[in-house]
């Protein structure tokens, strides 16, 4: 049985956990869906404060987070976790509908690994878990 895709990452996503941070109820959902189709654990928050216990309690392989959120906003959240000796090693994601060079350094500055610009594609979500944690 041969698939449509040439490689077929699924055997190294199957079974990573995966947290969400957005406000954006329909970014968590396409993130949720996307992932999911490929094998993995999907957990999703709406904000930072969310997300702090749900790191706690599902300890993510990797986490994708939005910067413009109320309360917590990407950049407090992802220091945060960086700030965590049990999370500090846990790749962080920003996500931002905002492509500047200004929140791309600020998000290195706090300890993310990788920037993405909204609306994402399958292939760029897909490519920063694999570039970040599968094996």
């Amino acid at each position: 049985m041969s698939g449509t895709n040439a490689v077929n990452p699924k055997s190294s996503l199957q079974g990573l956990k995966i947290l969400v941070i957005d406000d954006s109820k329909t970014i968590r959902r396409t993130a949720e869906t996307l992932l999911a189709k490929e094998g993995c654990e999907v957990f999703t928050a709406v904000d930072g404060f969310d997300a702090l216990s749900k790191i706690a309690d599902h300890r993510p392989d990797i986490i994708f987070v939005d910067i413009m959120m109320p309360r917590l906003d990407g950049y407090q959240t992802c220091s945060l976790i960086k700030h965590n000796k049990v999370f500090k090693d846990t790749p962080v994601i920003m996500l931002s509908s905002k492509d500047g060079l200004f929140d791309r350094a600020r998000g290195r500055l706090v300890g993310s690994e990788q920037y993405l610009t909204k609306p994402f594609t399958k292939d760029e979500l897909l490519g920063a878990i694999v570039s970040h944690v599968a094996k």
